[in-house]
């Protein structure tokens, strides 16, 4: 049985034992184990990592491990290009489009805010996720490791914060998503596309106060909701504007 070091950075130590974090360790790999099904045995899922050094060699997750082999892995990279050495998926996708799991109502609710088409039910099952992150080219966004484990998955996020506020923070920063808000395009309920639409032809669904004290609306031609600036709408940008502000401080932090 061969048996490789492994050396893993940054945030994928919070997968692994609390005995491996941030320190080279040794560890049996079974016969004709390749990274990824070694990088997986320890804890982290295969979507988390980006870059797999083999003795200082850039391989992708296919390589065979050998007796001796050291191995060192890495997590996304937002400021450093890496592009000449080996990205371990293909290629990204070209649209950011999510699917989450049961226990990520709130953050895909927060994403539609904020503009990025985002697939949620309370009952997806974990293979049924997989099959439309897949099948659509869609991230998974999960809070259990084992559904970013499954075949054919190539993009996912592991979400580490808890609430939804943190969690819409944490994946602007991770991914970027700053850039790319369009807020308050697509219906919170049903992730459709929203557009304007004239007071007069909305009026009888309002609330009298609402058709006293506003005159903007949009409307989901899907679920037929209708939409206003009002508290919520405030709150919202407010947070939205906290999660751009976030993520510019950070970038001239480094």
């Amino acid at each position: 049985m061969a048996t490789a070091s492994f050396r893993f950075y940054e945030e994928l130590n919070d997968f692994l034992a609390p005995e491996r974090r941030r320190r080279e360790f040794s560890a049996p790999c079974a016969r004709a184990a390749t990274a990824k099904h070694m990088i997986e045995a320890l804890g982290v899922p295969h979507t988390e990592v980006e870059l797999i050094l083999v003795n200082g060699e850039s391989v992708g997750f296919e390589r065979l491990l050998q007796d001796g082999d050291r191995v060192a892995v890495y997590p996304r990279f937002e400021a450093l290009d890496i592009t000449p050495l080996l990205r371990v998926r293909e290629r990204p996708l070209r649209v950011t489009r999510f699917v989450a799991d049961a226990h990520l109502g709130g953050l895909a609710h927060m994403l539609r805010m904020a503009g990025f088409d985002s697939l949620y039910r309370n009952d997806y099952r974990d293979r049924e996720i997989a099959d439309i992150a897949e099948r659509e080219g869609r991230i998974i966004l999960t809070r259990d490791r084992e559904l970013l484990k499954y075949r054919g998955v190539t993009h996912g996020c592991y979400v580490h914060a808890l609430k939804p506020a943190p969690q819409l923070r944490e994946l602007a920063e991770r991914l970027d998503l700053a850039r790319s808000f369009k807020p308050f395009t697509l219906c919170l309920e049903c992730n459709a596309p929203l557009h304007p639409v004239d007071k007069q032809r909305v009026r009888e669904r309002l609330p009298p106060s609402v058709q006293a004290n506003y005159q903007r609306f949009t409307a989901c031609d899907s679920c037929g909701r209708v939409f206003w600036e009002g508290s919520h709408w405030r709150r919202m940008q407010a947070l939205l504007s906290e999660s751009v502000r976030a993520k510019s401080e950070s970038s001239q932090s480094e």
